[in-house]
């Protein structure tokens, strides 16, 4: 196995954290990156450097905050500086929010696409030129299986902005694979429990909207989503399995990468021919009370 040097975003807790950990216990070179790691971040960073200390790993921290261009742009070079390279990048920043997709104003759209979709550009511009330079590279996208299976509602400014990286995603890897940069991209199921990611959900700004939803024929709905998401995901479902499947893809040979990986125990939208997303979907509307789109056209 060659030992790669890794950018991890948005690894100051969940699927990014897990992943750094799970790539440097691997054997690897990892930077987590985070935003102010001399503020609210700081126990953070000291958490990593014993955690790093404890297991003889080379897990280190870097401050890098995806919503500036100048932030991404000093990341990257401080990684090139320590290690001489870069090799691979996994992009896992993001943010979730849960509401009614009509409360949320359109700044709060424009800030999940800053986050989930420009954060992966910014660091993209920032790295691959050194990635291009030197014949060889990985990019690993950390997707959401929102973007091809069943979709619940109340998520919709998140599940837009997780189709706009996916499609980028995929655009991305024709541009790049005659540059010798591969690209994988990672397809996490909801995995309700073990990261903070609901938990830290953002809410609409517009409260009067959102009331009226949850006074009107929608009451009581965003309770049941979140309770009919959960009802899918098997008991035993475990977040680090998606941080094992990309130290799995990291490992792989060069040229024998996969190009999409679903990591969903309900695996939802994994094989759409087979009409397994069709089944999810049905199958989640009828957890939260929803006959009226249980149609075909659903």
């Amino acid at each position: 196995m060659s030992k790669h040097v890794i950018l991890v975003t948005g690894a100051s807790s969940g699927f990014g954290l897990m992943t750094a950990q799970a790539l440097a216990r691997a054997g690897h070179t990892v930077y987590a990156s985070m935003r102010e790691t001399q503020g609210r971040n700081a126990p953070q960073v000291a958490a990593v450097a014993a955690w790093s200390a404890e297991h003889q790993a080379d897990l280190r921290t870097v401050e890098l905050d995806v919503q500036s261009d100048a932030s991404a742009l000093a990341g990257v070079a401080e990684v090139i500086a320590q290690a001489g390279r870069l090799d691979v990048i996994v992009h896992n920043a993001g943010h979730m929010v849960f509401g009614p997709a009509e409360a949320f104003t359109p700044e709060q759209y424009i800030q999940q696409y800053d986050v989930n979709v420009l954060g992966a550009q910014r660091v993209n511009r920032a790295a691959l030129p050194h990635l291009r330079g030197q014949g060889t590279g990985l990019l690993v996208w950390v997707g959401s299986s929102s973007t091809r299976g069943g979709t619940p509602p109340f998520l919709a400014p998140y599940f837009a902005a997780k189709a706009a990286m996916d499609a980028l995603a995929v655009s991305y890897a024709a541009e790049l694979a005659l540059w010798g940069v591969e690209t994988t991209i990672m397809v996490p199921g909801a995995f309700t429990k073990g990261t903070n990611h609901f938990a830290h959900a953002g809410s609409p700004a517009d409260k009067d909207r959102s009331a009226e939803y949850e006074t009107g024929p929608y009451a009581g709905i965003a309770d049941r989503a979140l309770k009919g998401l959960a009802a899918l995901e098997p008991a035993d479902a475990d977040p680090a399995e998606v941080a094992q499947e990309i130290v799995r893809v990291v490992d792989t040979p060069f040229g024998k990468r996969p190009f999409r990986v679903h990591v969903d125990p309900s695996q939802d939208g994994a094989e759409i021919v087979n009409g397994v997303a069709d089944r999810v979907r049905r199958e989640m509307y009828r957890n939260i009370g929803l006959p009226e789109l249980l149609s075909p056209k659903a």
